[in-house]
């Protein structure tokens, strides 16, 4: 290997290495109050889970507070608000309708960590109203809502991350510019793969009445209206595609993001998959429990695999990203990432292709970077220093999506970027556009 080569190989391990860390509750019930003028009032639409976590993270921004909470689930609500008022010493403004959150001008940004089916009206309206948001991921939960979204980015010049955090991990930084340096040789096909060996089978439950509190109605939303079901509310809603797509969202994204944006794609050419549940026949969900997708693009293809109750994935990871290229593969998950170089038989003995690295670990609190820099980029008034814009996010959304919707129809898609749609087939296309239920409507561009 050239000496230009290892060096460049050398100053791969830096790329990022600034270090911040997650405060504890402890630390952040201690912060002191930002001033006025320098405050910016963080609101969360969707607090049990992610939406709590993610407000915890930017709690440990100094000048972000928490102004606002809102959850159609009135015992969630309550016990986030108690949480939240013994942190900060102060008690939060509380709603149940999101439209009335954005209502409030003290805010100047929100959180969106709702359903998926939810993520496209909530932050098209939170944009109209002048808020800088963080969304969830997957961003929507179709193609034509991610285009919907990011028009409305465009509009009105708000200030838009995606929560896939993964972009801001200094060792996935290193692992790009090493993929894009060349060192591989040429790539000709990636995998990415999520093994959930934690997620077991979702028991059949009859349907009944929403838990007290809960305004099931606006829990829906542009949903189609069912009777309620518990294995259709809180976590579990992942499972079903009324609101959202499965493991090929849930994980997909997330793995999908690093590999395109390692290999400069956006947009496959076509896109096949197979799969079904394989694994758990008889249980509650609908998605997917075993799915392969294949994704051809102009110079590689691409291999996604996904299963629920096993942990078996490729390399020995339950999760993560393959690079394979003429000199070596270059495996990457949230563990680190490390380099399996190809070999030649020269007089008789084995000679790598590329020099051998050792494995490079995870370094610190990647949520954390992630929220710095989207405070950063508000600070700024500048969509450029995000790691992680709309645009991004709608790329891993619309190639996750065209996997779910290969696998529904059983047929290979020809996707044209160009005119944003799926050729040839209508069956497919109708899958591109949801139709909104309940007295919602579809935001359009």
């Amino acid at each position: 290997m050239s000496t230009s080569r290892r060096t460049f190989l050398q100053q791969t391990l830096l790329v990022g290495s600034g270090l911040l860390g997650w405060p504890s509750l402890e630390a952040l019930a201690r912060k002191p109050w930002a001033p006025p003028s320098e405050r910016l009032n963080v609101g969360v639409i969707g607090c049990n889970g992610m939406g709590w976590t993610n407000l915890r993270a930017h709690l440990g921004v100094p000048e972000v507070e928490a102004l606002a909470l809102c959850d159609v689930d009135a015992r969630v609500l309550q016990r986030r608000a108690n949480e939240l008022e013994q942190l900060r010493g102060r008690a939060p403004r509380v709603f149940s309708d999101y439209r009335r959150l954005l209502e409030d001008p003290d805010l100047d940004l929100v959180i969106i960590a709702t359903p998926d089916h939810w993520h496209c009206r909530m932050l098209v309206d939170a944009v109209e109203a002048g808020k800088h948001v963080y969304v969830e991921k997957p961003l929507a939960n179709s193609i034509a809502e991610c285009q919907a979204m990011e028009a409305a980015v465009r509009r009105t010049g708000r200030i838009v991350q995606v929560g896939q955090w993964q972009r801001s991990g200094p060792h996935y930084a290193q692992a790009v510019a090493l993929v894009r340096s060349g060192a591989l040789g040429r790539i000709r096909l990636v995998k990415a793969w999520a093994y959930q060996g934690w997620m077991k089978p979702i028991p059949v439950q009859p349907d009944g009445d929403p838990p007290p509190g809960v305004d099931y109605r606006l829990w829906l939303g542009p949903a189609p209206l069912r009777p309620f079901n518990p294995n259709r509310f809180h976590f579990n809603f992942r499972w079903f595609w009324d609101y959202a797509g499965g493991l090929m969202t849930d994980w997909g994204v997330h793995e999908l993001d690093i590999a395109l944006w390692a290999m400069h794609a956006e947009a496959p050419r076509t896109v096949q998959a197979s799969g079904g549940k394989l694994g758990y026949p008889d249980d509650a969900s609908e998605t997917p429990d075993t799915l392969q997708a294949l994704f051809a693009y102009d110079t590689f293809t691409l291999l996604w695999e996904h299963a629920t109750g096993i942990d078996g994935g490729n390399y020995g990871r339950s999760e993560g990203i393959a690079f394979i290229g003429n000199n070596g593969t270059l495996v990457v998950n949230r563990d680190g990432w490390e380099l399996l170089p190809e070999t030649d038989l020269k007089d008789g003995r084995r000679v790598y292709r590329m020099e051998a690295m050792p494995r490079q670990t995870r370094q610190g609190d990647y949520l954390a970077f992630h929220v710095q820099n989207f405070i950063e980029a508000i600070k700024a008034n500048d969509p450029t220093r995000l790691a992680c814009d709309v645009h991004a996010g709608a790329v891993a959304a619309v190639n996750a999506h065209l996997g779910n919707i290969a696998y529904r129809t059983g047929r290979m898609l020809r996707w044209d970027a160009a005119r944003k749609q799926i050729l040839d087939d209508p069956e497919a296309q109708a899958y591109v556009r949801p139709t909104y239920h309940n007295g919602w409507t579809f935001p359009e561009g």
